[in-house]
């Protein structure tokens, strides 16, 4: 497992989303080492430069758990705080869940804590009851497997630049990403591929992430 961390105290492991790395908190860890805090933001099982087993069955949320408690137990804490970002708040709430011995505290970004209950209604399914008629939430489009792996893996490096350009918040709204598309249509057929790349963008190139 790849992370990066700054700053001494206790410990507080940020976990990112989809599709990031640990470079979404770049600006979190100065600020909480500056606080007093240990902060972690490592790249989660499957991103960046850590290792990305190659079976669907090894992405599931308690590989996710088993990551995070194995990494505080590494870092020689006994406890921590997490904060999760999108799959991370899942990871962040599920951790909290399973082992509130070692998470004492949880912060949740963009995806609230949603309780499972006897009978609910899978999540997968929820997600295609809410989109309209001939269209699809990109999360169910998903869950085919090899289907988007097929698409995102033609080019990785435009994959990686549509999304993270169009999933921003400082570019034309015609250019945002569709979370929603037609049954008929591809993930990438709702993003926009940049003519020029916004001045965040840049940092990513230069330091080899999306060379």
């Amino acid at each position: 497992m790849h992370l990066a961390e700054q700053g001494e105290g206790p410990l507080i492991v940020l976990a990112h989303g989809w599709p990031e790395l640990w470079y979404s908190w770049r600006r979190v860890l100065p600020a909480l080492a500056a606080a007093g805090y240990h902060a972690v933001a490592p790249d989660m099982r499957g991103y960046g430069q850590t290792d990305a087993p190659p079976n669907i069955q090894d992405y599931t949320q308690f590989q996710f758990v088993g990551d995070v408690v194995g990494l505080v137990r590494t870092l020689g804490a006994e406890q921590a705080v997490i904060a999760g970002h999108d799959l991370g708040a899942m990871v962040a709430h599920n951790a909290a869940i399973l082992r509130p011995d070692m998470f004492r505290a949880v912060i949740l970004l963009s995806v609230p804590y949603g309780a499972r209950t006897e009978g609910a209604v899978k999540p997968t399914e929820a997600m295609r009851r809410r989109a309209p008629e001939g269209q699809q939430f990109y999360q169910t489009y998903f869950q085919t497997p090899g289907v988007a792996e097929q698409e995102f893996g033609a080019d990785p490096k435009r994959t990686l630049r549509m999304f993270l350009y169009s999933l921003s918040g400082s570019i034309p709204k015609e250019h945002k990403w569709r979370y929603i598309f037609g049954v008929n249509e591809k993930a990438l057929d709702g993003c926009a591929d940049p003519k020029q790349l916004p001045a965040w963008l840049m940092p990513l190139i230069e330091c080899g992430t999306m060379a």
